[in-house]
């Protein structure tokens, strides 16, 4: 159904069988390392500015984590 819509996984596997090196082997190496960049940002604004979002409507949570990555970014 993913490849349906065009969407690839960026996680990669375990190498365990020749399926999973060849699924390795196509992962585009730009995105996944925006990915990691991405999970790091994630990480550093957990431990700097709190894990819990106090907002309660999805648009107030939004609002909320947008404003905490914009500090970050400061």
């Amino acid at each position: 159904m993913s490849s349906d819509l065009g969407i690839r996984p960026l996680i990669k596997h375990c190498i365990f069988t020749p399926c999973d090196h060849a699924h390795n082997a196509r992962i585009d190496d730009n995105r996944y390392n925006q990915r990691s960049m991405t999970e790091t940002v994630n990480s550093a604004v957990k431990r700097l500015l709190g894990f819990a979002v106090r907002a309660r409507s999805w648009l107030r949570e939004f609002r909320e984590i947008a404003l905490m990555c914009v500090v970050y970014n400061i």
